[in-house]
């Protein structure tokens, strides 16, 4: 970073002077990193700063490097940064999230310095999650969406996830499954158009998740994707994201069981409203997971997470559409 940026962040955090400690992780296609700095003399021993360059169109690992795509990007990281700044809660939530202690830069290069959530109590990463971890992360998507229910979309995308149709064209142009193409419009549409809509994480991936020692709490970060939608869309990403076949369906009654009596817990709407809601929401799940099954197929056709669960919810989905 410059002397600019350099002295900026110690303005922001109070310390004296920052040491990088490590590169965490590089940012998808080459746009950037997340780093951790040891701060001196501050309030706070760590700090995490996402660093994004935009200034020219990088390769995507899968050879989707293309000016639509680069745009996505970009457009995700300017979301980030508002979510950061106008929507962003306290450590108080039962969605628990990082502190932005503030944003820098612009374009081409921006800097995001974020809460070390390491150190504030999370240091754990999973792979294959526990039930009972499996269940902290369901916890935490029932009390994001119940809190930002009805939440208008500003400065976010209007509608969220990575993989919605309006957002994928070229993939949907790659896709061989052709009952599956035909069926990709009114699929979106069925999903855009529920009475109910939150805020989505819209990435909510295992790997977005952050763990306490215990495995029983847990705190998420990025957030480009966070728009409005249905909350299906996260829970049946999340649980493909982590779940074997076999388990996602046969766990699939217990997995909705368990998201709504937690948004039930959370939610201010009235017995009658969330009755309502619930049942709207849980004939969306299969719907959400087709339209991840729709992008996957175009985007990575051999991707592990087209199986014979999913594909058995894309024959049931398209079987209900044909006889509307």
């Amino acid at each position: 970073m410059n002397e600019t940026i350099y002295n900026s962040v110690l303005e922001l955090t109070g310390a004296k002077s920052l040491t990088k400690i490590e590169e965490i992780q590089s940012l998808w296609s080459g746009y950037g990193s997340i780093s951790r700095y040891s701060l001196q003399s501050a309030s706070i021993d760590s700090i995490i700063i996402k660093q994004i360059q935009l200034n020219k169109m990088k390769s995507h690992p899968r050879g989707w490097g293309n000016q639509v795509g680069h745009q996505r990007k970009i457009k995700s990281y300017q979301v980030e940064c508002s979510w950061y700044q106008d929507y962003n809660q306290s450590k108080d939530q039962n969605f628990r999230t990082a502190k932005c202690y503030g944003i820098l830069g612009g374009d081409p290069e921006t800097f995001i310095l974020l809460e070390d959530l390491d150190a504030a109590g999370y240091p754990v990463r999973i792979t294959h999650p526990s039930w009972a971890s499996f269940c902290a992360c369901i916890k935490w998507l029932a009390s994001f969406h119940a809190h930002h229910l009805q939440v208008k979309p500003i400065s976010l995308w209007e509608i969220g996830t990575y993989w919605h149709l309006q957002t994928r064209p070229e993939e949907l142009k790659q896709l061989k499954d052709i009952p599956l193409k035909k069926a990709a419009y009114t699929i979106d549409q069925i999903l855009n158009n529920s009475t109910y809509k939150t805020l989505v994480h819209g990435d909510a991936k295992i790997a977005n998740f952050c763990f306490s020692e215990s495995c029983d709490q847990v705190a998420a970060v990025d957030f480009q994707y966070i728009g409005a939608g249905c909350g299906m869309k996260d829970l049946a990403y999340f649980t493909g994201s982590c779940m074997q076949e076999i388990d996602a369906e046969k766990k699939e009654a217990s997995i909705l069981n368990y998201y709504f009596d937690c948004f039930r817990e959370e939610s201010s709407l009235d017995s009658k409203e969330i009755d309502f809601l619930e049942k709207e929401w849980r004939s969306l799940y299969s719907v959400a997971w087709v339209d991840f099954q729709r992008f996957l197929k175009g985007w990575c056709p051999d991707h592990w997470k087209i199986n014979q669960y999913s594909d058995k919810l894309q024959m049931e989905l398209l079987r209900r559409i044909s006889n509307q």
